[in-house]
């Protein structure tokens, strides 16, 4: 590491190769951490933005509430009593509204909190501390398994995960909380709770042209049908179904053809809207859409993970019978997993050097260095020439010789 004279001639270390190429390591780490992880910033960011929508919708319909009712007690002649309590009562709105606004902001200050925390993890990522990249890939696997469970329902041994890794604000439990009534509500076969959520969210579901809310009113409307309630049925059909019939016109009709087969048919395109299956169906559909709502990946990160390793690993070979028991894919229960999943575009690997990243071959030939880590002939021999001689390893800060260095061959 040279010195370079800066102001008032300060000596000022210039930086090295190898600290060169540990910084756009570390950045393109970052890079593919935030890629893979996208979820763990936008689920904060997006619950801002609900909040923020909601308190000004709140905000606007209380304000307009008591400046129509302050314009309506200007027009009407009053006693001083009157007067006092109709201005109570406005006051006591007003208060009401801050009130919900302050505990509003709580919540918003908390997901601030969550960002900054999330931020902060991300930023942790640093090249040559095998110490600190052991514990940030330990605190990943453990978010990981959090989501999963937090997606299969089995939220209070994901509670307890969280709290023992001590990363509740890498987790969005509590979001997560938030859905688990609409799910439990529709396991009862009750729709309340998830119209409810709909009607809160309108404008995001109506922008991602979502159907979830048409699903919910249809499966209303056939409950009706299944307790014979025909005239209930029509009215709630009236109302609430047919300002769909322009996008969902054939399975509207095919709903109200109900009325004539009811729930004793056998005819299996009617039939199968009276299932108790379609209660499952709904839940499905309410985890997607949730999952969209927040910018979540649709399938749990678990399975995105395990996947991408899998398809990474998979080749051809691994299926022949003189495949390798040191190739995971040997492994009869991963072949299964791997089934469904593509190859990986190359067959035979192909080996890169991490401090140029270019690919080492026959003209660049990997060197092994006595701690057992290799690198490319070009990048030792450039290191060697700048440190008279001397190298030293990006990744452990071990120095030698080159003469120390052995050759590696590729079979």
């Amino acid at each position: 590491m040279e010195a370079e004279n800066g102001v008032n001639g300060t000596p000022v270390l210039a930086p090295t190769a190898e600290s060169t190429n540990s910084n756009v390591y570390s950045n393109d780490h970052i890079s593919e951490s935030i890629k893979l992880d996208h979820q763990l910033m936008k689920v904060p960011y997006e619950y801002l933005k609900k909040s923020m929508r909601s308190n000004n919708r709140m905000v606007e319909k209380e304000v307009n509430a008591v400046v129509a009712c302050v314009a309506e007690a200007v027009d009407k002649s009053m006693s001083k009593e009157e007067a006092m309590q109709h201005l109570t009562s406005l006051v006591s709105r007003l208060q009401g509204l801050k009130r919900k606004l302050d505990e509003s902001n709580k919540n918003e200050q908390l997901q601030v909190q969550r960002s900054r925390a999330r931020l902060d993890h991300l930023s942790s990522l640093k090249v040559g501390d095998k110490d600190l990249q052991a514990e940030w890939n330990n605190i990943k696997v453990d978010r990981i398994l959090v989501d999963y469970m937090l997606r299969s329902s089995y939220y209070c041994t994901a509670m307890k995960l969280a709290e023992s890794s001590n990363i509740k604000e890498l987790a969005d439990i509590d979001i997560f909380f938030d859905a688990r009534k609409v799910i439990d509500a529709l396991h009862s076969r009750d729709c309340s709770e998830a119209l409810q959520w709909c009607s809160e969210n309108k404008t995001k579901l109506k922008k991602n042209k979502s159907i979830f809310e048409f699903k919910l009113r249809l499966q209303e409307f056939i409950e009706m049908v299944r307790s014979e309630k025909m005239m209930d049925a029509i009215m709630y059909a009236r109302k609430h179904l047919a300002p769909w019939g322009r996008t969902n016109m054939k399975e509207l009709q095919q709903a109200m053809a109900t009325l004539a087969f009811k729930s004793s048919t056998d005819c299996t395109s009617y039939k199968m809207l009276f299932d108790a299956k379609q209660w499952d169906n709904l839940i499905q559909q309410f985890k997607q859409e949730f999952y969209k709502f927040y910018g979540m990946a649709l399938e749990p990160l678990l399975h995105i993970h395990l996947q991408a390793g899998l398809s990474a690993l998979k080749t051809p070979f691994c299926y022949e019978t003189g495949c390798t028991k040191e190739d995971p894919l040997s492994n009869e229960t991963f072949r299964q997993l791997a089934e469904p999943l593509p190859y990986a575009k190359h067959i035979h690997s192909k080996l890169v050097c991490y401090i140029t990243k270019e690919l080492m071959n026959e003209d660049n030939p990997p060197l092994v260095l006595p701690n057992g880590y290799v690198y490319s002939r070009k990048a030792l021999e450039d290191m060697a020439k700048k440190h008279n001689g001397k190298i030293t390893c990006p990744r452990t800060g071990d120095t030698c010789t080159f003469s120390e260095l052995s050759k590696a061959y590729i079979s």
